[in-house]
């Protein structure tokens, strides 16, 4: 089969298209054809050696991909062969075949495309995990979504507002802000040409944004503490900005607000079972519409490189997927 292979530590354009060995699975895996794979930030950051987890090389990335189940080892239960599933992967998704731990495969219901379910999984999940399960977002408070436009951040404003919360949203150009607001913020801040933290503060009512959606950190951290209510929670999803900021706790203490780090890809390791029952949650609410992805674009596997430099150099929006 063929792969996207990482040999050494690099940007993106060292990736090789080449063999790789099929896989077969072990006891409790999953084999999969793979029909689409979603392309992530982190995929260029673990390419980079710059992940939380440096595999060991030669390596594929990638961490979600969706496809039709071609075999399974002893003790598989949660799906079948011939099934359309979805599924995700701490990294190896690049790549015509997979094997995935049961536990993290799911059956992709047929609403969806096989590109939708690729890139269903991270963004969703990590939405989930921050606005639902450790911010508690409820209805009627505000919700600030920073990179609004980007895969993680689209997912939480739809999710923010399939639950009932006002968004604000800032991303770095208009044509971006526009995808935002058709997918749900009421307010939309280009953060390139507007002070943000004075207008968050203006459409509050000085009051500040009750949850704070943060995949940026350093700047964009530093400014949300500026403009958060009295006992709200921002929401640590990652460093996109390239700096890991350092709080003021004086903030901290002066508004009683909470920082709360989102590493979903522990929840993953740690407790499958109450992520499948996110993943359930999630799932109603795509099949309602409530939720759906966004797909900028789409690009052949050998094209790796080329999908990865445009969500690096933020050109693209939404989801990127590649289709071996």
């Amino acid at each position: 089969m063929k792969a996207m292979l990482a040999r050494a530590w690099g940007e993106p354009s060292t990736l090789e298209y080449a063999e790789a060995p099929l896989p077969r699975p072990n006891p409790g895996e999953v084999v999969i054809e793979v029909r689409a794979i979603g392309c992530n930030f982190p995929d260029v950051l673990i390419v980079q050696g710059k992940y939380q987890h440096r595999p060991e090389l030669p390596f594929s990335p990638g961490c979600e991909v969706a496809g039709i189940v071609r075999g399974v080892g002893a003790g598989v239960t949660q799906v079948g062969l011939g099934e359309r599933v979805f599924a995700t992967m701490a990294w190896g998704g690049y790549a015509e075949v997979v094997a995935v731990d049961q536990r993290h495969v799911y059956a992709l219901p047929d609403f969806m495309t096989f590109e939708e379910g690729a890139v269903f999984g991270l963004a969703y999940q990590t939405a989930w995990c921050g606005l639902v399960h450790r911010a508690a977002l409820r209805r009627g408070e505000t919700l600030l979504v920073h990179a609004a436009a980007g895969g993680t951040g689209l997912a939480a404003v739809q999710l923010g507002r399939a639950l009932g919360a006002r968004v604000i949203a800032t991303a770095g150009s208009p044509s971006k802000l526009e995808v935002a607001r058709a997918n749900g913020a009421d307010i939309c801040i280009d953060y390139r040409s507007e002070a943000w933290v004075e207008r968050v503060r203006r459409e509050t009512h000085g009051a500040g944004a009750d949850v704070i959606f943060d995949p940026v950190g350093g700047d964009v951290f530093d400014g949300s503490t500026g403009c958060i209510a009295f006992e709200g929670r921002l929401l640590l999803i990652g460093f996109a900005g390239g700096r890991i900021a350092e709080a003021a706790t004086n903030r901290v203490l002066l508004k009683n607000f909470s920082v709360l780090g989102v590493h979903w890809g522990l929840y993953r390791q740690r407790d499958a079972v109450m992520v499948r029952r996110w993943m359930v949650e999630l799932l109603k609410l795509a099949e309602t519409r409530e939720i759906k992805p966004v797909i900028w674009r789409s690009f052949r596997l050998e094209q790796a490189a080329q999908a990865l430099g445009a969500i690096a150099s933020r050109e693209s929006y939404g989801k990127v997927v590649l289709v071996p």
